[in-house]
């Protein structure tokens, strides 16, 4: 086991050992008493479903973890790469097909692996507690759906990242990063009008009191909105939410149905309110600029260990190729993918309380609150998690701190 070897193996089973203290330090922060600011939304039986609900799912999770990493490990000491490596190079294509069929045998494979976890988290666990609403034949159109769009705009992306760097040497990663960026912002760009439509349907909100306040509010804060929309969240679940994406006139701001169901006419404008703060703030320009300076960050590092022979005896494999590369790299980077994960969670953390200030202040502070009480209740969320546990996995701070950072407004 050489110098590669030995950093990736203790990578992965360093993520896998803080994922799971961070999950055990969660499930003993469980606490049977409610905390009093949830009173008003929760009694003492949906409160022990909240948190059994937790229990069930960080469960079930360090289970899937662990099946995950098992087989990785196994796959990876056993030879399996080599092998499949030699058995793409035996249907004889060239170097490009050959990189995009071991590649996408592999993403196959490992969808293949979780299909059996989702299946069970959405018709049993999500199903026992009342928040599946997928059928079947929704849940196989999506996967269809899910790998037809891989497979064409994955497939795109990675065939142009092989070709830059089986053709162009020292200087491939710029134009890879070139292009990567250029396809993410095409991607975002699309996909409001495009590529989320083939998954929920998009209806303009209807006229009516909630309208009137909405529009009436963006033009008071000089946000330039068009239309709302609700999406039909409750196609596939009970759970409620609302996102704000896209850019230019392809912006996209959308209500789930569930949430427009359970919230009053004052708390959804609240909470379209936090989601314009993001807008207002450059929440979305700054998260894009990041990933986009992560990506150049990835490809730079990439074009130095592309093709160096210790990371492909790590995997036993017989011959390098920048295909296979690509892969074993995504490994030996994890360690700084872990740790700019853990600062990109803290920076969300921190736009989300900026954006609820925002709507703290142009809108209705008590509002928000009501309006994350319920949303809390109905998504049955643990209100105390562990702070270690938020640490590595919260985009959002704990309900109880923004709501007692708003009390503060």
């Amino acid at each position: 086991m050489n110098v590669y070897a030995i950093i990736i193996l203790t990578a992965l089973l360093a993520e896998y050992l803080l994922s799971l203290i961070s999950d055990l330090l969660n499930l003993r922060a469980l606490s049977d008493r409610l905390p009093r600011e949830f009173e008003d939304v929760y009694d003492a039986e949906d409160y022990q479903r909240s948190q059994q609900y937790t229990r069930d799912r960080t469960r079930f999770g360090i289970l899937t973890s662990s099946i995950q990493l098992a087989v990785l490990l196994a796959f990876w000491h056993l030879g399996g790469f080599n092998l499949l490596d030699l058995w793409v190079r035996e249907l004889g294509y060239g170097a490009l097909v050959t990189g995009l069929l071991y590649i996408g045998s592999l993403v196959l494979a490992s969808s293949l692996l979780s299909l059996p976890f989702q299946i069970y988290s959405t018709f049993v666990i999500e199903e026992r507690y009342g928040f599946n609403k997928t059928t079947p034949w929704t849940f196989v159109t999506d996967l269809l759906k899910g790998l037809a769009l891989g497979v064409v705009l994955g497939g795109i992306l990675l065939g142009g990242i092989l070709w830059f760097f089986q053709t162009l040497g020292a200087q491939a990663w710029i134009y890879c990063w070139l292009a990567a960026s250029a396809w993410t912002l095409f991607i975002q760009l699309i996909a409001p009008t495009w590529i989320m439509p083939l998954f929920n349907k998009f209806e303009r909100l209807e006229d009516g009191e909630l309208r009137e306040s909405i529009m009436n509010y963006a033009h008071h804060v000089d946000f330039p909105l068009q239309n709302v929309y609700v999406m039909d969240g409750s196609r596939r679940s009970s759970k409620a939410n609302a996102f704000f994406m896209g850019f230019g006139k392809r912006k996209r701001v959308a209500l789930f149905d569930t949430l427009v169901e359970k919230q009053s006419v004052q708390e959804l404008v609240a909470v379209l309110a936090h989601e314009v703060g993001h807008y207002k703030r450059r929440h979305i320009t700054q998260n894009l600029i990041i990933s986009l300076l992560h990506m150049g960050l990835l490809f730079f590092f990439l074009s130095f260990f592309l093709s160096e022979p210790g990371l492909f005896e790590a995997f036993y494999m017989d011959q390098v190729s920048i295909y296979a590369g690509l892969l074993f790299f995504g490994l030996l980077y994890s360690p700084i993918e872990l740790l700019l994960s853990i600062a990109m969670q803290a920076l969300s953390r921190k736009f989300e309380y900026e954006a609820d200030a925002y709507a703290a202040q142009t809108y209705d502070a008590q509002a928000l609150v009501s309006a994350l009480k319920k949303l809390a209740r109905q998504n049955l969320s643990n209100l105390t998690p562990h702070a270690f546990y938020v640490f590595l996995n919260y985009s959002h701070p704990p309900m109880l701190k923004r709501i007692r950072a708003l009390r503060t407004r």
